[in-house]
């Protein structure tokens, strides 16, 4: 993809922009949109905007699916992703994929936001932004183009760049509500949130009453040190609704890693697998059942090894969906 930093392409992306990341552009007749300003929070800063972003870029599967599922296709000049989408059969917005452009396979970067003319780019801490690749709200700003960081990936104060400020699901409905209030799609985004709690509120009304919860581990991926989900990344909220207890919900972060000490000494009854192409769910399934130090673990033993998507288990709204689909296979786990 050609690399253009045109002084005239500056020019025509030139915001004026506060908080963490954005306050989008307006010239006088923006300025009058009917509706504007609107001034949302997001991870604890003050974000307004003149007018709806019409050239929007994002940063992974579940961030453009959160777009697509408001409709807003048509807002967005690409999406970053790489080839893993998950079951797109799956989703409502599936053709929303095929109509918005697939700008790049690798790590989004600023020359990929100026590149596609952005006048707002959705990602999230070490979902595209992070200080190593200089990918920040702070350089995209000095570019004159806004920013809006994924809720769960929101930076928490704590030890390192740990991340997570809200329960994970509620982390989705923010992002939505606020999407909703800044392209002016709030009732779609009110009936959203309201289908997708009703959508868990019927899975927690299955559960078994006996107070029995499988203990879950959620494996990413890793051989000498796991990859898991703390108490702030989706599938903590995905495990707890299904019926499942969190192996890692102690840790204060979303993705993060553990030592395998921890996962022998807790024992899971299940594992769930993120799949997201490369290696595949079997290769991860044949390291699980063919690593030693694993052996006694009842997961391992008992063959209870599930297997969910990528965008199934980030923040997404896919995670109602996946609520429903653990929690059929705990079901079957605590009649065993």
């Amino acid at each position: 993809m050609p690399r253009r930093r045109t002084a005239a392409l500056l020019s025509v992306l030139a915001l004026s922009l506060t908080g963490c990341g954005a306050q989008v552009a307006h010239d006088d007749t923006s300025a009058k949109a009917a509706g504007y300003p609107v001034t949302v929070k997001n991870c604890g800063k003050p974000l307004t905007f003149d007018k709806a972003p019409s050239r929007v870029v994002t940063n992974d599967v579940n961030i453009a699916d959160l777009m697509f599922a408001l409709g807003l296709e048509d807002r967005m000049a690409g999406y970053v992703m790489p080839t893993y989408k998950g079951d797109l059969d799956k989703v409502a917005w599936r053709d929303a994929y095929d109509k918005v452009p697939w700008l790049s396979k690798k790590a989004i970067t600023k020359e990929i936001a100026l590149d596609a003319k952005a006048d707002l780019v959705f990602a999230g801490w070490s979902y595209g932004f992070g200080e190593g690749n200089d990918l920040t709200p702070a350089s995209l700003k000095k570019l004159g183009i806004g920013s809006y960081v994924l809720t769960e990936s929101c930076r928490n104060g704590g030890s390192g760049s740990s991340r997570g400020v809200m329960p994970p699901l509620e982390a989705l409905y923010t992002d939505l509500e606020n999407l909703g209030k800044i392209f002016h799609v709030e009732d779609r985004a009110t009936k959203l949130i309201k289908d997708y709690r009703r959508q868990t509120a019927d899975v927690r009304a299955k559960i078994p009453k006996d107070g029995h919860r499988p203990s879950v581990f959620l494996y990413d991926s890793g051989q000498d040190k796991p990859m898991t989900a703390g108490a702030f990344a989706a599938p903590d909220d995905i495990i707890t609704k299904a019926g499942g207890d969190n192996l890692t919900k102690d840790v204060k972060d979303s993705w993060t890693t553990v030592g395998w000490e921890t996962v022998v000494e807790r024992d899971p009854d299940v594992i769930v697998i993120n799949d997201y192409g490369t290696p595949s769910a079997a290769q991860k399934k044949k390291f699980l059942l063919s690593y030693p130090p694993l052996a006694d673990v009842s997961a391992v033993k008992n063959h209870r090894i599930f297997v969910l998507d990528y965008a199934d288990l980030v923040e997404s709204p896919r995670n109602p969906a996946a609520v429903t689909a653990l929690a059929r296979y705990l079901r079957t786990v605590h009649t065993d």
